[in-house]
């Protein structure tokens, strides 16, 4: 194919489309170029008039004349000439026209060997007159055709000049015509050249081929070079072979030396020899560029190819010397330069201009500036006048150390001597400022430049535009690109690449991505630069598959990537789990970049890729290198994260048979990998059996040593590190600076100070000095937590001596002194650093405050803060937390809040930990609305309660007994999603179990445990003692025998919780038998032990064994009080035995023990219990023989001052333990109310619960209206103290007393205590609670009770709610009820209350029923309480089957109940009240009339149906719930439901608090959005389980 059909014009300047005349000459040209050749001509494609001239510098390569802009190491091998002075011109003589002056083109240089010698061969053969006479006017003819061939238009063929020309050319001549032309169009030099191989129709002279080689390799077009070297080469058997001689391959070495290919280069070199041809001195010099070149001159090889030069019989001139000189220049080669300069002096080859410019240069680079000076002094010295060059390699040298005085001055002179600023200069300083960040002389130089008519060139523009990268302007950088465009301006590879790094630089993938792309369809090849920082872009945008098609492309141009784009590739690769892609860029490395086996698996280590790094490690070691060690350790390491322990320990097995002088090293990566899986103790025990074989080198390597104290120290094994640097001290090893660190920090954690103290002064010896203040620090605070702060103040004396004291170190001397509470001397630091410096920081205050903390000055803290801010000091948020911190430890809420509300007007906003210890403090003082109050504030700031703020809240509720809202906290907490910590079971369990539900608390147990958490012991204890009072005694039992089996050590409170047990359910030999398991297990019993032994004992009718354990107690010397002996007493006294009780009273006075309140109680129950007067009135008369006469008194006279001494005697018992006065006034209240001393039992009534031993509120109403009434109906006159009022009545001293309290604030006023009670009645609440009352005392209440309710139903106010609620409770008081005591009162009363069917120890009655009752009946006709005049002879109450009951009504109650069975209560009021024949009579007939009924319908054979409840039936349940109806429906709905319940006698048998039946039937669990539905409508337990039954039995809901 013919050379121009290949030869295009630069891709970056766009040609016209050629004209139709155009094309059809070209046709005819190449029709008649084949007639008469067998080679094919082609048209010359059309090229623009005048082409721009492409930048070029005829002096020198500007990446080494401007080495400041460091573009070799930007974009790789530079495309300029190189800053080196012109080539000297060889002589010639322009009479001889065989002397014409043909160099071969030679890069960065343009040198060549004069031809005047070579000519002078042939001189003698072809010289003639006509030969004389045209070489006088050669040029002449050569530059007329040469100028009428340029002016020939795009369209036109050379040959139209060629075929007509008239004048007569030599050879010689028309290859000058080619040199001629090839200056302004290569492409036209390259038709000349194909126009002279046709018409001569032989093949063209080697000056020839050399023109047209040259041409071509000047215009960049290699590879048109190439073919035409190709085509003429005979040994290839080109069509046009001809004999090539030095000359051409010169030509062609100089066109490959361009490009730095070395190797091509060397090839032809090569080639030349193999052809017979002795390479001459500008092959040598040629080689020498292109060397230079490829950037790969390595220290020593200028040497050796001066060495070469020599070894082939040459002798190094003046061009050699300087292109080695530039190119170590180039390379900033300074000892290799160095030497070349003086050899070329020793072979008395002159230095010339370029030599000192090259020197000049080459000094510059280095940095040597007063060598560079000196050579530039002596240039002048030496003849030489410095020319542009010089002054810009110098100015160079000035620029890169930005000595912009010196540059100035350099210019000033380089102008006064004649030279304008060139591109150069001006690159030079802009690239200065460029680095300086001074853009603004940047672009001011920029527009200077072209003001003065200097063009700015490419170079110009990138320098501009790199130094606009990195100021991060790089909107404005693409701004100069186009400019640069519009300038007509062609960008180069530099260009580019500068703009690119820019774009990376600034985060701007897809232009920097444009950009590049650009650079390609521009004809410019990218470079290992370009290709390396796209290649990086791609990598950092995880864009794998653009960043695989990249390196492939960077692998098939010839650039390998480093080392670094290597790891971040397989890096991504790694994590993306891409083994083939992986495995590909292994093969590269291994083929194409010719990489050992040790450097691949050190990459691939370091790019992540472990395993295939462990299968290259072992590749490397089969081929014999040593396993690296960071290699080896980074490997293992991988292994060890993924739990591959077999594949660490196959890789270590393989290094040691395939790595025997390893071994050491394998030992110790053993030891690091168990160090890395945190096995020390194995890492130390194979330490130790290592060194104990004393195994090669090991254990000389100071880094393995430094790792394991480090992996010791954070693993906390602090001796066994300071064994190892015990080790390391007897092996001779000098511990590094990081151990001497250390082992510092280990004796400070381990308390050791002095011996810290000591290291320190070790590692000064040793020379080591630590550049942070860290060691000191932490050396002052240990001693400062030991309270040695005298240690830690000389400590610091002796670095002042030494060292400036560093402020970090004054603040930790202010902190030792805090820590032993010494705030004087913490203070006088303090002012210290203010005066003398360094000033005070936050910590410094803190460290002050922190003093009066520790010292217990929480009152000072104030007055500081004071001082401080008058002092100009800023209160920090974190001085402030140190205040809150110390007054929530003291427990002081009144100023933790006046500090928190301070912190918040400050503007510091509360963090998440500051709530939490604020909702702990206050919930620990029980200040309900301020922590409710502080949850919602962190609430709305964002903070959701963790699981502690839910603990607080839970403790807090628990113990105000608020169990309703904990079971809400506990709600929250499991739609929370928290996981229920050990504190909130424990907190749980205690609060079911002191709420009566220990089933619950069971279940929650089980859970605990189930989770592996062990319950608190005071959890155990509620749950025993809940167990005691709900009568589980085997649930009780069962727990207190795992709590044994469990090895758990328990108190003396749980055998006395145990005995309650035991004797409760009447199984006393067990509670004898826990006296010897305390014995064995070490707890003495102590009197009330014995106290709990003898009830049991009493309780179960063996008053005998009760004394039997007073007499041991007794005989063992113990100080007894009335505990046991009140025991023993209230044995006899149960069992009727009174003469026992009493003779036991006086030997307890023998014994010296006087009788109190615990045996007044003793004989007052036991009087209530008489059934004749005369012997209670016998016990009474024993309590006033000895000493204590009011029961008396209060049974038999009434005196103004017994109500005083009854008031004084409840004041005297309400300070004392065991519930004193409580038990004294409910056996007081029996005792009054069995004898018909009912006014009095309400006076005592009211005394109780005016001195807090009855509840206030016992029932809604109180007692106000009596106190009212006395008002009206009395004038009372008593003498209470000196106060005298007159009395009347009873009734009447009663509020005279009640009076006397009130002035005396003992009660609430009448204002804010009686009118709060009297809302309450306004609100409807009509209820009554008489649990922890004895019978007695409840029927005072019931009475009183229902005498109001009397009151209000006559006159209608306040209004009563649906329905009214007694409470009862189950329990019992001395083994009686009192639910079963209140019911027989109010059947026999006729009343309409009755038992709650959903709730056990409740009588409920519906307020219609009960106002028609209480307005109606007989039995309501007169409910004052009154005393009978004289005392009966028997007691008018009996106990019956564990409840108290009118005597006279007992033998009614037995006969009903038993022929009738359980009946309502007016039926058993109106049979009750019937004589015993007439009751008979009603009894009989009534079931006469039953048997009958029953009779005639079997006869009829018909089986009454059931009538359906309200249960079954269809309701719209099903539709109510698809309905969406809201909260307030479903409760109405529910207690509609609930009625329906009660109402069935499938269900009605189910207890509320009963979940075990529950359970049973199926209706557990229900989905959680139904349950958070009733829980958001306040739906009561019973309720939602009644709900919870109907949903389970309709399996369409």
């Amino acid at each position: 194919m013919p050379l121009m059909a290949i030869a295009v014009p630069s891709p970056f300047l766009p040609l016209p489309s050629p004209s139709p005349s155009s094309s059809s000459r070209c046709a005819t040209f190449t029709a008649a170029a084949s007639s008469s050749s067998s080679a094919a001509a082609a048209a010359v494609p059309a090229e623009p008039h005048p082409r721009p001239r492409e930048f070029h510098y005829p002096r020198a390569d500007p990446s080494v004349r401007w080495p400041h802009l460091k573009l070799d190491d930007l974009l790789g091998p530079p495309q300029f000439p190189a800053p080196a002075p012109s080539t000297p011109a060889p002589l010639s003589t322009p009479e001889e026209p065989d002397a014409r002056p043909d160099p071969p083109e030679v890069p960065r240089t343009d040198s060549f060997e004069t031809l005047e010698s070579k000519q002078s061969r042939t001189r003698a053969k072809k010289m003639t007159k006509l030969a004389l006479k045209r070489a006088r006017d050669w040029r002449q003819r050569v530059q007329l055709l040469a100028d009428q061939i340029l002016a020939l238009p795009p369209s036109a063929l050379v040959a139209d000049v060629l075929d007509h020309r008239r004048i007569q050319m030599t050879p010689t001549d028309l290859a000058f015509v080619v040199k001629f032309v090839g200056r302004s169009s290569w492409a036209r030099a390259l038709e000349v050249f194909e126009w002279l191989t046709l018409r001569c129709r032989h093949a063209p002279g080697p000056r020839l081929l050399a023109a047209i080689i040259s041409v071509l390799g000047r215009a960049h077009k290699d590879a048109l070079a190439a073919e035409v070297f190709q085509r003429c080469n005979p040994d290839d058997g080109g069509a046009g072979a001809a004999e090539l001689s030095v000359q051409v391959y010169n030509a062609m070495m100089g066109v490959y030396a361009r490009t730095g290919r070395f190797a091509k280069v060397q090839e032809l070199l090569s080639s030349m020899r193999d052809r017979g041809l002795e390479p001459d001195l500008v092959s040598f010099n040629t080689l020498i560029n292109a060397k230079a070149k490829a950037g790969s001159l390595a220290p020593g090889l200028a040497l050796e190819l001066l060495q070469e030069v020599r070894r082939s019989g040459l002798r190094p001139d003046a061009i050699t010397y300087n292109t080695l000189i530039s190119a170590c220049s180039h390379m900033s080669n300074l000892e290799d330069a160095v030497s070349i300069f003086k050899d070329m002096q020793a072979s008395e080859c002159q230095p010339d201009l370029w030599t000192y410019n090259a020197m000049i240069s080459v000094f510059g680079r280095c940095g040597m500036i007063l060598e560079a000076e000196r050579l530039f002094r002596e240039l002048g010295e030496r003849g030489f006048s410095p020319d542009a060059v010089t002054y810009n390699s110098l100015l160079f040298a000035f620029a890169k150390e930005c000595d912009a005085e010196k540059v100035e001055r350099l210019c000033d002179e380089m102008v006064g001597a004649g030279f304008k600023k060139d591109e150069i200069t001006y690159n030079t300083i802009i690239h200065m400022y460029g680095k300086q960040g001074r853009l603004d002389l940047v672009v001011q130089l920029h527009d200077e430049m072209k003001n003065v008519g200097c063009n700015p060139d490419a170079v110009t523009y990138t320098v501009l535009i790199d130094s606009l990268g990195k100021a991060n302007r790089i909107t404005e950088a693409g701004k100069v690109m186009s400019e640069m465009a519009d300038a007509g301006v062609r960008p180069t590879l530099r260009t580019f690449g500068a703009l690119i790094c820019g774009y990376a630089k600034a985060g701007m993938r897809a232009e920097a991505e444009h950009t590049f792309h650009r650079m390609i369809r521009a004809g410019i090849k990218p470079d290992h630069v370009a290709y390396s920082v796209m290649l990086d872009i791609m990598l950092r945008s995880k864009e794998m598959q653009k960043a695989m098609v990249l390196y492939r492309s960077m692998m098939r141009d010839g650039f390998r990537p480093d080392q670094g784009l290597y790891q971040a590739m397989l890096g991504i690769l790694a994590k993306g789990d891409d083994d083939g892609k992986i495995d590909e860029i292994i093969k590269d490395m291994e083929v194409v970049c010719k990489m050992s086996p040790q450097e691949i698996s050190r990459i691939l280590v370091r790019g992540g890729c472990f395993f295939q790094g462990a299968e290259m490690l072992k590749k490397s070691v089969s081929c014999g290198f040593q396993p690296d060690r960071e290699c080896l350790l980074s490997i293992l390491d991988a292994f060890a994260a993924s739990g591959m322990q077999a594949g660490a320990l196959s890789l270590l097995e393989f290094l040691r048979e395939h790595a025997p002088d390893s071994n050491s090293l394998i030992m110790e990566s053993s030891i690091v990998m168990l160090c890395k899986n945190h096995q020390l103790e194995d890492a130390m025990m194979e330490y130790n059996k290592v060194k104990m074989l004393n195994f090669g080198q090991f254990g000389q390597s100071c880094s393995l040593y430094e790792y394991m104290i480090a992996c010791f120290e954070e693993a906390g094994f602090l001796w066994e590190a300071s064994q190892l640097f015990s080790d390391m001290k007897f092996l001779g090893l000098e511990p590094s600076q990081g151990i001497y660190k250390s082992l510092i920090s280990i004796y400070c954690k381990v308390g050791f100070p002095e011996t810290a103290h000591n290291v320190v002064d070790q590692a000064s010896r040793a020379g080591i000095s630590f550049d942070d203040t860290s060691v000191s620090v932490t050396l002052i605070e240990t001693y400062g937590k030991l309270k040695l702060w005298q240690r830690a103040e000389s400590f610091v004396g002796k670095l002042r001596l030494h060292d400036f004291i560093d402020r970090s170190i004054w603040n930790a001397l202010i902190y030792a002194y805090a820590e032993s509470g010494r705030y004087e001397q913490a203070r006088a630091v303090f002012n210290m650093m203010i005066k003398n410096g360094p000033s005070p920081t936050v910590d410094s205050i803190n460290g002050l405050m922190h003093a009066l903390v520790i010292d217990g000055r929480l009152d000072e803290l104030f007055v500081v803060v004071e001082e401080l801010q008058d002092m100009n000091f800023k209160i920090s948020k974190s001085t402030i937390l140190i205040m809150l911190d110390a007054f929530i430890r003291a427990g002081n809420i009144f100023e933790v809040k006046k500090i928190y509300n301070g912190m918040k007007a400050a503007g510091y906003l509360p963090t998440m930990n500051v709530y939490s210890r604020l909702i702990t403090l206050l919930s620990r003082g029980k200040r309900v609305r301020d922590v409710e109050a502080m949850v919602v504030e962190m609430e709305e700031a964002g903070f959701k309660p963790g699981l502690n703020i839910f603990n607080s809240l839970l403790k807090m509720y628990t113990s105000i007994e608020d169990y309703r809202k904990t079971l809400e906290i506990y709600r929250r907490i499991q739609e929370a999603g928290i996981e229920l910590d050990q504190d909130a079971y424990n907190t749980l369990v205690v609060m079911y179990s002191r709420d009566a539900r220990p089933e619950e608390g069971f279940t929650l147990l089980n859970d605990m445990r189930k989770k592996g958490l062990e319950p608190k012991l005071d959890t155990y204890k509620s749950l025993l003692a809940a167990c005691c009072k709900e009568q589980l005694w085997e649930q009780a039992e069962e727990l207190f025998k795992s709590m044994q089996s469990k090895g758990y050590r328990l108190d003396r409170s749980f055998y006395h919780i145990m005995m309650k047990v035991y004797r409760n359910s009447g199984d006393h030999s067990k509670a004898k038998n826990l006296l010897f398991q305390m014995e064995e297990v070490g707890i003495k019993p102590t009197i009330a032990t014995m106290h709990m032994l003898m009830v049991s004992y009493g309780s179960a009718g063996q008053p005998q064994e009760a004394e039997n354990v007073l007499n041991n107690l007794r005989s063992s010397s113990q100080e007894l009080t009335t505990l046991p002996y009140s025991s023993v007493i209230d044995a006899y006294l149960k069992v009727g035995d009174y003469n026992m009780g009493i003779t036991k009273l006086m030997e307890m006075k023998k014994d010296g023990v006087e009788p109190d309140h615990r045996i007044w109680t003793c004989f007052i129950r036991a009087a209530s219990l008489c059934e004749q007067t005369n012997e209670a009135m016998l016990l009474l008369g024993t309590l006033g023989n000895n000493g204590f006469d009011i029961p008396v008194r209060l049974l038999t006279r009434k005196t103004e001052s017994l109500f005083m001494e009854v008031d004084h005697l409840l004041e005297e018992l309400g300070s004392l333990e065991d519930n004193a006065s409580f038990n004294f006034v409910n056996a007081l209240e029996d005792l009054l109310w069995a004898f018909e001393r009912r006014a009095t039992a309400l006076w005592i009534f009211q005394l109780a619960i005016t001195r807090n031993i009855y509840r206030h509120d016992v029932f809604r109403i109180k007692l106000l209206k009596m106190v009212l009434t006395c008002i009206v109906l009395h004038k009372v006159h008593v003498v209470v103290e000196g106060l005298a009022i007159e009395a009347f009545s009873l009734a009447g001293a009663v509020f005279c007393v009640m009076c006397y309290y009130l002035a005396l604030d003992l009660v609430p006023s009448s204002s804010a205590y009686w009118s709060k009670q009297w809302c309450r009645v306004a609100e409807k609440d009509w209820g009554a609670d008489f649990r922890k009352m004895s019978a007695g005392a409840a029927l005072v209440g019931l009475t009183l009770w229902l005498d109001h309710m009397q009151d209000a139903s006559l006159q209608g106010s306040p209004e009563s709610p649906k329905s009214v609620v007694l409470i009862t409770g189950t329990a019992e008081y001395n083994m009686v009820s009192l639910e079963k005591t209140l019911k027989a009162y109010l059947w026999e009363m006729g009343s309409p209350f009755l038992p709650c069917k959903t709730r056990s120890g409740v009588l409920v009655a519906k307020a219609h029923s009960l106002r028609m009752w209480l307005k109606d009946s007989s039995f309501c006709l007169d409910l004052e309480l009154k005393d009978t005049t004289s005392l009966p002879q028997t007691n008018s109450m009996k106990l019956t089957e564990g409840y108290f009951m009118r005597a006279g009504l007992v033998p009614a109650f037995k006969d009903i109940h038993e022929r009738l069975g359980q009946i309502r209560p007016k039926k058993f009021a109106r049979l009750a009240i019937l004589s015993e024949e007439s009751r008979d009579k009603v009894i009989k007939a009534d079931l006469e009339g039953r048997k009958e009924k029953m009779e005639k319908l079997k006869a009829k054979a018909v089986v009454r149906s059931r009538k359906p409840t309200r249960f079954h039936r269809k309701w719209g349940f099903e539709e109510w719930m698809s309905s969406g109806k809201n909260a307030k429906e479903l409760w109405l709905l529910s207690r509609r439901f609930l009625a329906c319940c009660c109402s069935s006698p499938d269900y009605g048998h189910l207890e509320a608090d009963d979940p075990v039946g529950w359970f049973s039937l199926g209706f557990w669990p229900v989905k959680s959005n139904w349950l958070h539905q009733w829980n958001k409508a306040n739906l009561s337990l019973s309720t939602q389980k009644y709900l919870l039954a109907e949903l389970f039995l309709r399996p369409s809901v």
